[in-house]
């Protein structure tokens, strides 16, 4: 049997479920009382918490993401259907989606992770996995999350295909190295958390002797050199940049 939830907390899913595109009267008690798991911290210390769901919520991503890419890219290749589909399925963008929403308006937490305000964006990717763990349990299709999602991945989508390196920003600045007879880029990534969601748990800086050197974050470690290595090419492309830095 579904758990009661008060008159406050009802009212609190059915706006962010509003929010989402979703009619809250379509779905159950049951439906309901998942969707409040699913927004229920381990930090507020309850039985029910967003873990499980969030787990579900990883492989119902993936696999709606796929289908987003199969139903708009497939003229893509499946490499770069799998360099698309990474972008669409980040915990940034997980935690940029969670603040679109405002989902942290309905987030039960603990004190003391709610007071912590560099874990911020990491409650937000993980409620937000959560999230879409639970409505597809409540509603058993993936069509709401492809009608909540699909206007976002399309934005993302865009932007990404629209970059000159494809979001892969590692790649090209191999090539463009390769292409001044130089070595190849050294990457330096360490761990700072071990928090799944954490869309800055990895940290790395990315040197080519003599030209540049530049700084990243992810919530993997190939998100965070993918970030150096953009931001190295950034450097590249100012003017400054086109000699070797002095003294090499």
């Amino acid at each position: 049997m579904p758990y009661a939830l008060s008159p406050q907390r009802l009212e609190e899913l059915r706006q962010l479920l509003a929010r989402i595109g979703v009619n809250s009267q379509t779905i159950d008690a049951a439906g309901l009382a998942m969707v409040d798991e699913a927004l229920t911290h381990t930090s507020a210390g309850l039985q029910r918490n967003h873990e499980q769901l969030e787990f579900l919520g990883d492989a119902v991503l993936r696999l709606a993401a796929s289908e987003y890419i199969e139903r708009h890219h497939a003229v893509l290749a499946v490499g770069e259907r799998s360099a698309l589909r990474s972008h669409l399925v980040s915990d940034r963008w997980l935690a940029e989606v969670g603040q679109a929403i405002g989902i942290s308006d309905a987030l039960r937490i603990g004190s003391k992770a709610g007071g912590d305000a560099t874990a911020a964006a990491t409650l937000r990717a993980e409620a937000t996995e959560a999230l879409i763990g639970a409505l597809y349990k409540a509603c058993d299709s993936l069509e709401p999350i492809h009608r909540w999602l699909t206007p976002i991945w399309q934005r993302t989508s865009q932007h990404v295909l629209n970059d000159p390196h494809r979001g892969n920003s590692k790649s090209a600045l191999q090539e463009w190295s390769q292409a001044k007879g130089l070595g190849l880029p050294s990457y330096s990534t360490e761990e700072h958390g071990k928090r799944h969601a954490d869309p800055e748990r990895f940290h790395c800086r990315v040197s080519l002797e003599g030209w540049v050197s530049a700084e990243g974050r992810g919530g993997s470690r190939r998100e965070a050199e993918q970030q150096a290595a953009r931001a190295a090419l950034a450097q590249l492309n100012q003017p400054e940049q086109l000699r070797p830095a002095r003294g090499s």
